[in-house]
This record gives structure tokens, sequence and C-alpha cells, in this order.
């Protein structure tokens, strides 16, 4: 192959971690594949960072929404317009931006490109680096939309956030904040400092107390952890107060006793929201919500993000790194 063949194919390919079976970490692959063109109402990405978020473990060993691969994961995404598609007016090449793809069908970001639709994505702060930008999109719209648009939290309200040094969590304890809430996170001993860091005015060690016995009076529940624990959660509502599960799915038990206790449930799914983004791009811009990345990790070493994803002991979030 001459020099001029093999730029020229270049041009067309790209690096894209994908996976042929269901199965552990190591199923994932580095492959070369097409690269895709922006359709209508679409750009083309030109990958920086995307974060590794545990749906992305879950779909890997799992299929869930996304059925049998073979598939490139990856939701998170932030870099910088490389080719927008017929009708986009919002961006043009070299503009930088970060965004979610929409869930669950718009996967593809652990990959040098990606397209997704303009409505995506939002112009990336300039106080925020690709990596940071590329850790924040499925996490802070998950908390955004469950604290905002599903329980509108408002100034002097009793937020508590299960989790609240994980992926979500941590977030949502900034964005609960930002709101004027009083906020309880649940973390283990050794993540209460960072959990305070974050704005918390309490924080309840799961392993050695109850939470039930030590949050009362609770107007918001966040759940992302399901099982025991969010039909529990329902107990440390006032009345008339709600709990928001990102874990849909077997909700009958939770809505029944929420309904005996005087009190709301309802599960839910993230979406792409360029309106959320905005919000988001706002509280990061202004300092009041800021991402922690735990670690970061090149393309081609997808496999060791999931492996350490998937311990459970992760604070904030894990990024894959594509380009400088």
């Amino acid at each position: 192959m001459t020099k001029n063949t093999a730029s020229e194919q270049a041009e067309h390919t790209m690096k894209a971690i994908s996976q042929d079976v269901l199965g552990e970490p190591d199923v994932l692959k580095e492959i070369e594949v097409p690269r895709p063109k922006p359709g209508v109402g679409q750009i083309l990405v030109a990958v920086h960072a995307a974060g590794v978020n545990p749906t992305d473990w879950k779909h890997r060993g799992l299929g869930y929404f996304l059925g049998e691969p073979p598939f490139t994961l990856g939701w998170d995404v932030s870099g910088v317009v490389e080719a927008v598609g017929l009708g986009v007016s919002l961006f043009q090449p070299g503009d930088e931006v970060f965004g979610m793809l929409p869930y669950p069908y718009g996967v593809g970001s652990h990959a040098e490109y990606v397209t997704g639709p303009t409505r995506a994505f939002v112009p990336k702060p300039a106080t925020l680096s690709h990596v940071e930008a590329g850790a924040l999109p499925l996490v802070a719209l998950t908390a955004w939309q469950a604290l905002v648009d599903n329980a509108h939290v408002e100034a002097g309200q009793r937020v508590l956030v299960h989790a609240a040094a994980g992926g979500v969590g941590h977030v949502a304890v900034q964005i609960a904040k930002a709101r004027g809430a009083y906020v309880i996170g649940t973390a283990s001993a050794a993540k209460h400092d960072f959990v305070r860091g974050l704005g918390a005015d309490e924080v309840i060690d799961y392993r050695t107390a109850d939470f039930v016995k030590e949050a009362r009076d609770i107007d918001v529940v966040l759940d992302p952890l399901g099982g025991d624990d969010r039909l529990r959660s329902l107990e440390v509502l006032r009345p008339g107060g709600i709990l928001v599960s990102i874990l849909p799915g077997n909700f009958g038990e939770v809505a029944e006793r929420a309904a005996e206790l005087g009190v709301r449930a309802t599960d839910m799914l993230v979406e792409h929201d360029q309106a959320g983004m905005v919000a988001i791009a706002a509280l990061a811009e202004s300092g009041q919500l800021r991402v922690h990345v735990s670690d970061t990790y090149p393309l081609a070493d997808a496999v060791k993000a999931h492996e350490e994803g998937e311990t459970g002991r992760v604070t904030g979030k894990l990024v894959i790194t594509v380009r400088p």
C-alpha cells in the first residue's frame, strides 16, 4: 500500500471499541471501522474524551436495550465539530461541544469520531477541559432530570442522595445545593470528606448507620441503587414527598407502598436534552458544579476502564481519552 493510499484510507476510517459477543470486559476490542458521516440535522464530532458509566458495562455484559452485538458503547462525548449535516445552523466545524448521545440507541462515543443530532450538544465551557466535559453529560442530565424536571427541588427542601460519592450522586449533591436545598448524602466513611466537600450538609455512613433512622422529613430522595434501599427510602419521606429512581422497572411494589404512605414515587431513564445541557454548562461555568474524574484511560485501554468501573469503588467518574 502506498503512502497516499494509506493516507486516503485513514481519512475514511477510525478506531473504535467494539464487541462481537456479550460478556466480561475482555470482549472489548479496538477495531478499525468506516468513519461516519453526519446525516440531516446531525454533526460529526472528533471525540476528545468520553465518559464511562455503569450503563456501559451493563450493556456490555447483558445487552439490555441494545440487544446483541456488534456495537460500540459510550454516550458521553466532548470534542470538536468536524463536519455538519444538511440543515445544521447551530454549530460549525471547529466548535468545541459536549453532550450526551440519545439514550439508549444513539450510542457510540468510545471511538475517534461520532455522529449525533445537533440538539444533543451544547458549546463546551472554556473553563472545562475535554476530560471534565466528557465526564459530565450522562450523570449530570440524569441528576438534573431527576431533581429538577421530576422532583422540582426548591430552596429549603431536604434532599437525600444515595451513593453520594458516585457518578450521578456527586453531581446530584451539587445540583441540589445550587437550588438551595439541604442535602444529606449516603456514602462509606472513607468518602465522607469528599461528599462534604461537594456541599452536603450531612453524610450518613450506610455501612454502620440506618439511613431510615438518620434521615427524616425528607422532601426528595434520589435513588440510584434500587432493591430494598429503594423501598425503605419511602419511609423517610414527609407526606407528599417524592422518590425518584433512576433504575426503572419492577416498580409496582414501590408505587403501592408509596400510595400507602401518602408519598410519591417515580422511575425514569435519562434523555438527551439540550435545555438541560445548557443549564448544566451554566452551573459548571459558574463554579457551582464540578465533576470529579477518578481516572482516565486511553481508548485502547477501554477494558481496564470497564474493569475499574465494575469494582463499584469509583469516586466520581472514569473517562476514556481519545485525543490530547
